[in-house]
């Protein structure tokens, strides 16, 4: 979509015959439908980022906010090559966070189902054989027979928790105020992957407040974030940009920005560029997020690994444990 308005504006076609054309291309039906009402609300007297507005589950705040600032400044092809940029930068970020999660994924599913098999069919089998014979059980095995037992006799329950909390949990993170704070101040205190959270939501801060600067937008209304937890300190930021301090000393206050991001923004600021700061501290973290994401696959595969590792290891030593005292009772 921006690729082909960015076309449009810069070629001068008529933005009603623009649009109409990219949905008679659209395969996709709902976005088709989209656009049909795009030209509805065009054809009907409002201006494009009126009529972006209305499909705020398409277009973000963000997005009307960059298009809006285009109108007035007459340069909505620059706005529209920005946000086709700035898309295309989060989309290849959101494809290397995949990456990183697939893994842990896989080998959680494949060893959660390994253990799951050990201790409800093979372990009571085995330690009833081991009881059977009259060996002395030692505290693991004792531990490993009770959570064993425990799965075995209240399977369907905990079955039903997980449910619960699989489908449960999300709804609450996502449709409550209370869910939404917990959900984002939980993100960025998670081990690995919070600095990198913490680094793509400032990432997009920063090349969010570059765009909508350059567009004309007031730093006031650019100081946006998605992540309820570093917003809060944005909009703390705000308010002292509002009491008259600088933008680099307001964030400087916030503890989120390294020194270096403070010492760019400080430049910006004097020598009248901080579009070109922005741009510069986007860059930093752009470098930063891919950086974090390839170092977090290299330590979190092998950590995984390792603790997955003793689990199952611990799992075996407690069943082999009794059946070693076994057979040192055995007479010769």
């Amino acid at each position: 979509f921006c690729i082909h308005m960015r076309y449009i504006t810069r070629a001068g076609i008529p933005l009603l015959e623009g649009l109409r054309d990219l949905r008679d291309s659209m395969e996709k039906r709902g976005f088709r439908d989209v656009l049909t009402a795009l030209l509805e609300d065009l054809e009907g007297g409002k201006v494009l980022s009126q009529a972006l507005a209305a499909h705020p589950a398409v277009f973000g705040a963000v997005f009307v906010h960059s298009v809006r600032a285009g109108e007035q400044t007459g340069l909505l092809d620059a706005v529209f090559e920005r946000l086709a940029e700035s898309l295309k930068w989060q989309e290849e970020v959101a494809a290397k966070a995949k990456r990183l999660m697939i893994y842990p994924a896989l080998v959680l599913a494949v060893v959660g189902a390994a253990i799951l098999f050990l201790l409800i069919y093979l372990v009571p089998q085995v330690l009833s054989l081991v009881e059977t014979m009259g060996v002395t059980l030692p505290l693991p095995t004792l531990i490993l027979m009770a959570v064993s037992s425990a799965l075995r006799s209240y399977w369907l329950v905990m079955l039903l928790l997980a449910l619960a909390l699989g489908v449960g949990l999300p709804l609450w993170a996502s449709k409550s105020e209370a869910g939404r704070d917990w959900w984002d101040r939980t993100q960025l205190r998670l081990p690995i992957l919070g600095p990198i959270v913490q680094k793509i939501v400032l990432s997009r801060f920063t090349n969010t407040l570059a765009m909508m600067y350059r567009s004309g937008v007031t730093v006031l209304d650019a100081l946006r974030a998605g992540n309820r937890v570093i917003a809060g300190g944005i909009r703390r930021a705000a308010q002292q940009i509002a009491d008259g301090r600088g933008l680099s000393e307001s964030f400087q206050s916030l503890a989120l920005f390294p020194p270096l991001v403070i010492r760019m923004l400080r430049v910006g600021e004097t020598t009248g560029a901080l579009d070109e700061a922005l741009d510069n501290v986007t860059y930093f973290y752009n470098r930063e997020v891919l950086d974090s994401i390839e170092n977090g696959l290299r330590v979190l595969e092998p950590l995984l690994t390792a603790i997955l590792g003793l689990l199952l290891g611990g799992i075996l030593v407690s069943v082999l444990l009794p059946i070693y005292d076994l057979i040192g009772n055995l007479p010769l």
